[in-house]
């Protein structure tokens, strides 16, 4: 990864530099009008969130059951990142329902749910931070819940009766909007990938510092 991680730098770089072209190309949605290509940002930063969250949940498994310190690395930096495209996925959504349903948010299933997703990893993060000895393998339980909330989340428009659009919107996309969406969801999970990547590594040498820390008190 220390080798392909400029590469993957440079072309995701690329890719985030020429989204904008692609979306600006894109045509108007009859009815939303420009508003509407805040969807090139919110639905790739949901998928990104949704995937970060399964690799959290799988992480913390791993850690669970063989007590990897690699695995639980990996799980806490995947918890933040799910944490931070929550963040883009909660103001982002608001900005796009402002006009299209005339209100900031509504209590419906899906932004229900998905605020509840992100509270998940909040929670994550604060046992991590300040539940002390043990909280790291209470954190991977709640990471597991997590993570299966995920399909909950993205089914939810199909059960209940919600404001926000099914998941049948995707694949019935018009060609004009569907290689720009997944030229942008491909730029996220880039992005996201290196992220984790440096993220870990962080974590790694900060472990390692501890563990000099300690060796150096004895």
């Amino acid at each position: 990864m220390n080798k392909l991680f400029p590469v993957l730098a440079v072309i995701v770089a690329g890719m985030f530099a020429y989204a904008p072209v692609m979306i600006a190309n894109a045509p108007y949605e009859s009815t939303m009008g420009l508003v509407q290509k805040i969807f090139y940002f919110h639905v790739p930063a949901a998928m990104t969130m949704f995937a970060s969250a399964f690799v959290c949940g799988v992480a913390s498994a791993v850690y669970l059951f063989r007590r990897q310190p690699q695995a639980d690395r990996v799980a806490l930096a995947a918890a933040e990142l799910a944490s931070l495209f929550g963040v883009i996925v909660l103001i982002s959504g608001p900005l796009w329902a402002r006009k299209a349903w005339g209100v900031w948010w509504d209590w419906d299933a899906r932004l229900t749910s998905t605020l509840v997703l992100w509270l998940i990893f909040q929670a994550y993060l604060l046992l991590r931070r300040y539940g002390g000895p043990g909280s790291d393998r209470l954190a991977a339980a709640v990471a597991l819940f997590g993570m299966a909330n995920v399909p909950f989340v993205y089914w939810s428009v199909e059960f209940w009766r919600t404001l926000h659009p099914k998941t049948s919107v995707l694949p019935s996309l018009q060609p004009g909007m569907r290689e720009p969406l997944w030229f942008c969801v491909t730029a996220f999970l880039g992005l996201y990938v290196l992220m984790l990547a440096a993220r870990a590594r962080l974590e790694r040498r900060r472990s390692e510092l501890e563990e000099l820390y300690l060796a150096l008190d004895e």
